[in-house]
């Protein structure tokens, strides 16, 4: 418990795929891509990544121009890049700006994040790409991003923090495993009890759906009783005769 952090010191897909960093085995696809791509960070960014923020869900519409001005209230700016697409030249909706001094940096950090530009609220946190050991991008399936309809949630990072284990430490052995083997196991068994009763239940509509009715007195349906009615007369008949 005492090793237990919210923020993630390092990248690791498949406990970014968890809510708690406990996770033991992958449960989409994107995590699979990420556990086995090999990325290397981007050689021809320049600037000091330790004095550099990360803003995100920008507005397409936002210009570089507006990112200078509203950025430039926490410190003096050394460098300001908004990622574009190669072919369109339209923004892709986020950015890196670089400051010159570290406190510029931390009050930006503090103050910026939520903030709302051109009628979108933004996402500011540190540059992950050259800080973070073992960062696989968004692309690749990693990133500490996503949206739950995707089935792609990330955990880690600032916007979604790791949560604290229930039970820490976790401790993984052969009765751990035989527990999970006897569940499943159950749950199979549990499964053929249920399609038995089933059948059953559906083997009994066959035949009632098969026996003649007749009405009740009351109006009502009931199923043909011939059988029993012979057994009671011939009970009457014997009776007479004595």
């Amino acid at each position: 418990m005492s090793t237990w952090m919210p923020i993630a010191k390092e990248y690791d897909p498949l406990k970014a795929g968890s809510i708690d960093g406990t996770d033991e085995d992958p449960h989409d696809r994107a995590i699979w891509r990420a556990m086995l791509a090999r990325y290397a960070p981007n050689k021809g960014v320049t600037g000091d990544p330790l004095l550099t923020l990360f803003v995100a869900r920008l507005n397409l519409q936002t210009k570089e121009e507006k990112l200078r001005e509203v950025f430039s209230r926490y410190g003096d700016i050394r460098r300001l890049r908004l990622v574009k697409d190669l072919v369109t030249g339209f923004s892709k909706g986020y950015a890196f700006i670089e400051y010159k001094e570290e406190r510029a940096l931390l009050k930006a950090y503090r103050d910026a994040d939520g903030l709302v530009i051109d009628q979108h609220e933004i996402f500011v946190d540190y540059e992950l790409e050259r800080t973070l050991r073992g960062w696989i991008p968004r692309r690749l399936g990693g990133g500490l991003g996503g949206k739950k309809e995707s089935g792609q949630l990330r955990f880690g990072g600032r916007d979604r923090p790791f949560r604290k284990p229930i039970n820490l430490p976790v401790v993984k052995n052969d009765a751990g495993r035989e527990g999970k083997r006897e569940r499943r196991e159950r749950s199979r068994s549990r499964d053929r009890h249920w399609d038995a009763r089933a059948r059953e239940r559906a083997r009994e509509k066959r035949w009632q759906e098969r026996e003649p009715a007749r009405p009740r007195p009351g109006g009502d349906w009931e199923p043909d009783r011939d059988s029993r009615d012979d057994r009671a007369k011939g009970r009457e008949k014997r009776d007479r005769s004595k």
